[in-house]
């Protein structure tokens, strides 16, 4: 049938020109912007999942300057501590050189006094960004001893976020404190020998209650606030002997050593830790006899055995307490062993510092191969073909072209009505 009023094949021309038209703006949408998914109307699933991937992909962007700005704190720390270790070594050369007969130790401490201005230079200048780990303050309020690297921004899988740290313990590398504290190069952790001194002229008693041959003396101790209870066998209770005393003494006594005074006549009780707060104490001297019934030592003279002796704590030695201007042989010896603990503690320090870089520069690198892993999967997603693309855009352009003839020809069917007319 012939109608004026609807031509159905025009209508079914038109709609299908207008989806052609319709596919044609999404393509040349989709080739103009670069991607398949631009908006959340395109795609809402993959839309947010690209969205909140971007954002994590900004964080992780602001993750990689943080690692960038710790790596550089503690570039310049490791290069100031190994300046360090090179100035430690040559003032232990100063020290050899001072050990030598005849020089003048006036003129050698003169270049380590030098030596020593150098090494609060260094470790003053070793300041990123404010940000100083050599030279602190523990006293200050705003001091922490564990300094943080952020490392990592995470995202668990119930879309909770956190942010990964790398922590670093400065009160192992810190070389001087302003503070309370105390820098590496500020204590050694040797003070000096503790000693202990009593003079020693007991006699094994008499009776049935005198020391006697196989009996045991037992010399109660304390050593850098540790107990112990040194047993000595005595094998002639009436020739036992200061010297007796002091070898079983060694032979049975751990951090401390004994020794006779250069009268011959006194206990010397002497610290081997060399610590910080080194003490001796002599708590007591008892005696069993052989059978292990108690003993009486008879008389000590010169100090009351119940009582304890302490050596004085003079305090850990620094670098800056140094100076062997009147120093003799025993001091010289006792410098070179406390640059010696000061040059391992700072290796030490240096080692910690370079596997935190060597961390550090991993992590940077993961961090910059997850952005890019990041970004290759948003792409997989939101991103368009753009050869597909293309193709298809040739295809819709023929399809409207023909979409656009096929109007024509359904639109001329109602002019060749009129002919019917004639």
């Amino acid at each position: 049938m012939s109608s004026l009023m609807t031509n159905a094949s025009a209508m079914t021309a038109l709609k299908t020109l207008q989806m052609t038209n319709k596919s044609l703006d999404q393509t040349e949408n989709r080739i103009s912007t670069g991607y398949k998914v631009a908006t959340a109307s395109d795609n809402a699933a993959y839309w947010s999942i690209a969205t909140t991937m971007r954002s994590d992909n900004k964080a992780l962007s602001t993750v990689q300057d943080a690692l960038g700005l710790g790596a550089a704190t503690v570039d310049v720390a490791y290069t100031a501590m190994d300046s360090v270790k090179d100035v430690l070594d040559q003032i232990k050369t100063k020290l050899v050189s001072a050990s030598q007969p005849g020089v003048d130790k006036s003129k050698i401490q003169s270049d380590i006094s030098e030596l020593q201005k150098q090494l609060t230079t260094y470790a003053n200048s070793a300041s990123f960004s404010g940000n100083n780990w050599l030279s602190v303050n523990s006293d200050s309020s705003s001091y922490s001893a564990t300094q943080s690297v952020v490392s990592s921004f995470n995202r668990s899988s119930d879309n909770q976020v956190s942010i990964s740290t790398i922590d670093v313990d400065i009160s192992g590398v810190a070389l001087f404190d302003a503070g309370s504290g105390k820098g590496v190069l500020e204590d050694s952790g040797k003070a000096g020998t503790a000693t202990a001194a009593a003079v020693f002229a007991f006699d094994p008693g008499t009776g049935g209650t005198a020391l006697d041959d196989g009996g045991t003396v037992t010399v109660a101790t304390k050593i850098d606030g540790k107990t112990q209870n040194v047993d000595i066998k005595v094998a002639d209770a009436a020739s036992f002997s200061l010297d007796d005393l002091v070898a079983g003494l060694n032979a049975g006594l751990s951090g401390a050593t004994a020794s006779k005074d250069s009268a011959g006549t006194s206990l010397v009780m002497t610290s081997s830790s060399l610590g910080a707060s080194s003490s001796v104490e002599i708590t007591g001297i008892t005696g069993k006899k052989a059978d292990g019934t108690a003993a009486t030592l008879g008389t000590i003279t010169g100090v009351t055995m119940a009582a304890s002796t302490t050596g004085a704590d003079t305090g850990g030695i620094g670098i800056m307490d140094i100076n062997i201007t009147n120093a003799s042989a025993s001091d010289l010896a006792q410098y070179s062993s406390i640059i010696e603990t000061m040059s391992g503690k700072v290796t030490t320090a240096a080692a910690n510092l370079g596997s935190v870089k060597s961390r550090i520069d991993m992590q940077q690198d993961f961090v910059k191969n997850l952005m890019d892993a990041v970004d290759r999967g948003v792409g997989a997603l939101v991103d368009a073909d753009m050869s597909q693309e293309s193709t298809r855009l040739q295809a819709l352009q023929t399809q409207q072209q023909l979409g656009i003839q096929a109007l024509s020809i359904a639109n001329s069917n109602s002019q060749s009505i009129l002919s019917l007319f004639r």
